[in-house]
C-alpha cells in the first residue's frame, strides 16, 4: 500500500508545516522503503548539512531512522521522534522527525562531536545554536499530537477511496444489469411473436381439422398440443415479464442511492 495513491501529499505537507510553524520542530514523511515522500520540514544546517553531511553522521541518522521508535535522543544529542503511519492495522510509513535541545547546550560536547563527524567545529556550533530548545514534555507532546492527526488524515483519504471504488464498481455493476435486463426484454418481445404464431397455427390447424373431418383427428391432436404450448409460452413470457419490472425498478432504486451519494 502507497500512501501517495491515496493521499493529497500537498495537503498532507501543509497540515506538517502548519504543525511545524506552531511547535518549531522538524518533520518529513518517509514510507517503507526509506524514501521520503514529503519534502523536509523546519530542518536546519546542524541536521541537514552537517550532521547527515557527513559519512559518519549520515549512517548514524539512517540507523536512528530505522530503528527507533516514539520520541528518543539521537546519536547527536537531540531529541527526535518516529510515530507510525498505519491504515487497518498496517504501517504504510512514518512521521520522523523533531531536531530540538531539550536544554541549553554544552557546546564542549557537542564541538568533540563535530571532531567525530570530521566537520569544522566552529560551524557545527554555529549551526547547533539555531537548533530550537524545548522541554522534554513539550516534545513529545507535540510529536504525539501531529501523529495523530496524520493518521487520522490518511485513513480518513483511504476511506474516501474504498467508498470511491465501491460507488464506481456500483456503477459497473448497475450498468451490466441494465444491459441484462435491456436483453432479456428483446428476448420476451421475440417470445410474444412467437406467442402469436403458435396461437394462429393452432387456430389454422384446428380450422384444417375440422374440415377434414374423421380423417383430421391426428390433425386436431396436433392442433390442441400447439395451442397448449402457445398458453404455457404466454404464462412463462408473463412470469418473465413480471421478474423484469421488478428488476428494473431495483436497478432505478440503486441508480438513484447511487446518485444522492
Amino acid at each position: 500500500m502507497d500512501i501517495r495513491d491515496f493521499v493529497n501529499i500537498e495537503d498532507l505537507e501543509q497540515l506538517m508545516q502548519d504543525w511545524s510553524d506552531a511547535t518549531g520542530l522538524a518533520t518529513i514523511g518517509v514510507d517503507l522503503n526509506g524514501e521520503y515522500f514529503t519534502r523536509e520540514i523546519n530542518f536546519t544546517d546542524f541536521c541537514i548539512k552537517y550532521t547527515r553531511g557527513s559519512q559518519k553522521g549520515l549512517s548514524q541518522c539512517i540507523k536512528c531512522d530505522t530503528e527507533c521508535t516514539g520520541t528518543y535522543y539521537c546519536h547527536a544529542g537531540l531529541m527526535d521522534f518516529s510515530y507510525d503511519i498505519t491504515v487497518d492495522g498496517q504501517k504504510i510509513g512514518a512521521i520522523i522527525g523533531g531536531q530540538a535541545l531539550t536544554e541549553e547546550p554544552d557546546e564542549d560536547k557537542f564541538r568533540n562531536i563535530a571532531v567525530e563527524l570530521g566537520v569544522d567545529p566552529d560551524e557545527y556550533i554555529e549551526a547547533l545554536r539555531k537548533v530550537p530548545v524545548r522541554s522534554e514534555h513539550s516534545i513529545k507532546a507535540s510529536a504525539k499530537l501531529l501523529s495523530d492527526i496524520v493518521n487520522i488524515m490518511v485513513n480518513n483519504n483511504y476511506k474516501t477511496m474504498q467508498s470511491v471504488n465501491q460507488i464506481d464498481c456500483l456503477d459497473e455493476d448497475i450498468e451490466k444489469a441494465a444491459n441484462l435486463i435491456k436483453e432479456i426484454n428483446e428476448k420476451s418481445q421475440q417470445l410474444d411473436k412467437i406467442e402469436s404464431k403458435q396461437n394462429i397455427l393452432s387456430l389454422n390447424a384446428s380450422i384444417e381439422a375440422a374440415r377434414a373431418g374423421e380423417f383430421g383427428r391426428g390433425f386436431a391432436v396436433v392442433a390442441a398440443e400447439v395451442g397448449k404450448l402457445a398458453v404455457n409460452s404466454g404464462e412463462i413470457n408473463k412470469s418473465i415479464k413480471r421478474t423484469l419490472k421488478e428488476l428494473t425498478a431495483t436497478v432505478k432504486e440503486l441508480e438513484n442511492a447511487n446518485s444522492a451519494i
